[in-house]
């Protein structure tokens, strides 16, 4: 689909005063202004992001009172049970949490839900679990601010609970002993996009000290970025300084999943997070169970570690030709069955879809289409469903006023999941495509590239590349920065590298520079020989075998007007 491009007005005059304030090129001053960083201070912050800029942990509300607690039960002898998320946050935010509480001397006990058989979140089964584990003590890390009924019931079995989860709330909370939420309303602090692996890290810093919580960052920077929360504020700290710990990291899991990716020894980026590490991770969550991927990460044992890291390998390969297959399957039903003319939100079901890549389908169309997309598996007259949204529609609180059809559901604003009767599914998507239609504006349904700077193709240099790298890590809330030039010339054939990757040439008078487009390769047909073109591109070190040079990564091209 053809994007529209959007580029950022310069600001001359507050650029000026970062560059001045900061020492700083003006391009890195008009990147910050761009991320709607305009205080000298704050961009000081960004800039460098280091520890001293975590907040105190107890302007968390119910930190103290959650410390107490947990103090408490280490002084009683009580067992903790642990209740966590399948996904890469839940995942590491449970190790985090099992190693601090080990640490204090409190003996662990875990549970992560099955999702094929138990759903996401908390269920009723719990109460009875941790009676039967003997846990005087339940904290639910990345779910449980939903759960009502589930906590009510460990607490009438004489249980507390504490929950630490990040996801949206309810105007009504569960009735737990304490909540860590900063999304909760009069939470005073001051950054509210923490994951959950975060807020243990800051549970961390609360119970043993900032000194102690810097050996958490390697699993914290791999749970944030995997969560896709914006890198911004503490995630930015966490993941900054969590990156090159990775490849030190004493964790004997983590040691042998890089292994099995062949990353170890790579300096690595959000991306290999991303794309590398937790797919892995995840992949034990979607195709079986996560408790794999929890034992990987507690495990002692390097050559025991190494053989979960192959499980969860083979389990990634799985799931991508699952995912592959039940993508063809929905894209075709998109065709047959959805009139865009009427539906601004896809919501599409059927039987005997794979549960655990339902998310994974509902990204792809969403980015296909450009459109909501809730993807639903049926089994036994019950659906259980991913959704993936777009910048301008609010996926739960759609979710909220349809929630007269569902059994349950949880997310945010770009992701969502649900369970709802295979009846209630037409009357669904009726309602909230009714809600689409009033809120999401048609203008919205067009991608748009958002491009940070518009600049001559002869102003790229080896030392402008060096110096927007100072602006990493790149991810969620700051995307590695887009630029354009307009009227380039294109100076060699395009040629098409491994499936889809395009490579040219491209020049602006006396500068030349290489350009490469990964996955676009259909635009190929615009790259001719003296052909005047458009570029919107990253900014990248090409160092494969030879001295660094720049090159751009192309994001997309337009023939010149």
């Amino acid at each position: 689909m053809p994007k529209k491009w959007e580029i950022h007005k310069p600001n001359p005059p507050l650029q000026a005063n970062l560059s001045r304030a900061l020492n700083i090129h003006p391009i890195i001053s008009q990147l910050l202004i761009n991320r709607e960083i305009t205080d000298v201070q704050e961009a000081k912050d960004f800039l460098y992001a280091d520890l001293s800029g975590l907040h105190d942990p107890f302007l968390l509300k119910n930190m103290g009172k959650a410390v107490a607690r947990i103090q408490d039960a280490r002084e009683k002898g009580q067992r903790a049970l642990v209740i966590g998320d399948y996904d890469v946050d839940g995942v590491t935010a449970s190790v985090l949490l099992n190693n601090v509480l080990t640490q204090m001397g409190i003996e662990v006990i875990h549970h992560i839900p099955h999702r094929m058989e138990d759903g996401y979140g908390m269920n009723e089964k719990m109460g009875r679990f941790a009676a039967e584990q003997g846990a005087g003590l339940v904290i639910a890390v990345d779910c449980g601010i939903t759960a009502h009924r589930e906590v009510d019931l460990i607490n009438q079995r004489g249980i507390d609970v504490i929950i630490l989860d990040h996801h949206e709330t309810d105007n009504r909370l569960p009735d737990a002993y304490a909540i860590i939420n900063p999304k909760q309303k009069d939470c005073p602090y001051p950054f509210k996009h923490l994951a959950s692996v975060g807020l243990v890290a800051k549970l961390t810093q609360a119970l043993l000290g900032t000194s102690e919580s810097e050996k958490v960052l390697d699993l914290a920077a791999i749970g944030t970025v995997a969560d896709v929360v914006p890198l911004l504020g503490e995630n930015r700290i966490f993941v900054k300084s969590g990156l090159p710990k990775i490849n030190i990291t004493k964790n004997q899991g983590l040691r042998a999943l890089l292994d099995v990716a062949k990353i170890k020894g790579k300096k690595l980026s959000p991306f290999h997070i991303g794309f590398v590490i937790g797919p892995r991770i995840n992949a034990a969550g979607r195709m079986d169970t996560a408790q794999t991927s929890l034992d990987l990460f507690l495990s002692n044992d390097y050559d025991e570690a190494y053989g979960l890291a192959k499980i969860l390998d083979r389990h990634n390969q799985a799931r991508q030709k699952i995912q592959a297959e039940i993508i063809d399957e929905a894209f075709e039903l998109v065709e047959q069955e959805v009139n865009f003319k009427d539906q601004k939100v896809i919501v599409l079901g059927k039987e005997g879809w794979h549960k655990g890549v339902l998310g994974i389908v509902a990204s792809k169309l969403a980015d296909k289409y450009y459109r909501p997309a809730i993807v639903i598996s049926i089994e036994e007259g019950i659906g259980t469903a991913s959704a993936r949204s777009i910048d301008g529609f609010h996926l739960h609180d759609a979710l909220v006023d349809c929630a007269a059809y569902l059994e349950d559901f949880g997310g945010h604003a770009g992701a969502a999941g649900l369970t709802i009767k295979e009846e209630n599914i037409d009357p669904f998507r009726a309602l909230i495509n009714e809600i689409a239609r009033e809120t999401l504006e048609v203008k919205k349904l067009v991608p748009t590239l958002t491009i940070d700077c518009e600049i001559p193709l002869s102003s790229i240099s080896l030392e402008l590349a060096e110096i927007i790298d100072s602006m990493q890590p790149f991810g969620e809330g700051n995307p590695s920065p887009i630029f354009c030039s307009r009227q380039v010339t294109v100076i060699s054939g395009p040629a098409i590298l491994g499936k889809n990757t395009l490579k040219f040439w491209a020049a602006d008078g006396d500068c030349s520079v290489s350009v490469v487009g990964f996955g676009l390769a259909d635009l190929k047909g615009m790259v001719k020989l003296g052909q005047k073109i458009d570029l919107a591109y990253e900014i990248a070190i090409d160092d494969w075998n030879k001295s660094p040079t720049p090159q751009l990564v192309l994001r997309d091209m337009k023939v010149s007007e």
